[in-house]
């Protein structure tokens, strides 16, 4: 084992015994509901600030994705309540029967660093295909998108709010994939939080309206990961960019829709406006 390796397996079992000693607090019903609530709100607080910061300074408009689109109070406000109607109502009945179900357990080691970033990347892309096929279903039948699933489409401009903006049923299913998927794949605890923080990021940047060169898409080589542009055109578009995440799903389906074929379509338009 190399020195970094021992560095870093160091630091997950110092992590991992932190997080035992709170035990008590991680096994109550009220937990995961609350560790969901705050991860979330505290995903999207930096984005929320860049939102309104965006009409003050304008060197943020080179990053915004729709420019012309603001982010008001009311429309935060609105998000919010339903985001917290939502994870009361809903999530904490779901993490009452998941607490019964699936009791929290916590083996004295932590896991070694390659396995959880092994495991971390399968559950995501397990969840990748699994909210495709779900998002595609809720598209192409017109009833499932209507009663299910038109909720999130409330707005076409994005904001990191947006992302639970959703029906009770988008957030229990998207929700139910996220508990299932470590259990199926055997994580360990520590890599179960892991993922779900990760999960929660990943899909709150998605959403964020903004297109960095820190994002992850950009960080990703041959456009494998789509990020928040691939998804604002989603909400843009509506029958493009079913995926979350990663871009092979919608190649092989042939939904996929970038830049450049936004801007020919743009071209398209003008041309036959003229």
């Amino acid at each position: 084992m190399t020195d970094s390796e021992s560095t870093m397996k160091l630091c997950l079992q110092i992590l991992w015994d932190w997080l035992r000693e709170w035990q008590s607090v991680i096994r109550s019903p009220f937990f995961p509901v609350l560790f969901s609530l705050n991860v979330y709100l505290s995903c999207c607080f930096p984005y929320i600030c860049l939102d309104f910061l965006c009409s003050k300074l304008t060197l943020l408009h080179r990053f915004k994705i729709q420019p012309q689109s603001k982010v008001t109070w009311a429309k935060a406000w609105r998000c919010i309540h339903k985001i917290v109607w939502n994870h009361v109502c809903f999530i904490f009945p779901l993490s009452v029967v998941h607490w019964y179900w699936k009791p929290w357990f916590s083996p004295p080691l932590a896991p070694e660093m390659l396995s959880v970033v092994k495991d971390v990347l399968a559950c995501l892309l397990l969840f990748d295909m699994q909210y495709f096929l779900w998002h595609l279903l809720h598209h192409k039948v017109p009833w499932l998108y209507h009663f299910f699933h038109k909720q999130h489409h409330y707005y076409t401009a994005t904001f990191s709010l947006v992302t639970e903006d959703s029906s009770p049923w988008e957030m229990l299913s998207l929700s139910f994939f996220t508990t299932l998927n470590p259990v199926l794949l055997g994580c360990h605890p520590l890599t179960e939080m892991i993922f779900f923080i990760t999960n929660i990021y990943l899909s709150v940047e998605a959403h964020s309206g903004y297109d960095f060169p820190w994002s992850p898409h950009r960080l990703v080589p041959l456009g494998l990961y789509g990020g928040a542009r691939h998804h604002d055109l989603h909400h843009l578009k509506f029958k493009v960019n079913y995926a979350p995440y990663f871009t092979h799903w919608d190649r092989l389906f042939g939904t996929l829709h970038g830049e450049d074929a936004q801007r020919k379509s743009s071209k398209t338009e003008k041309t036959q406006r003229l």
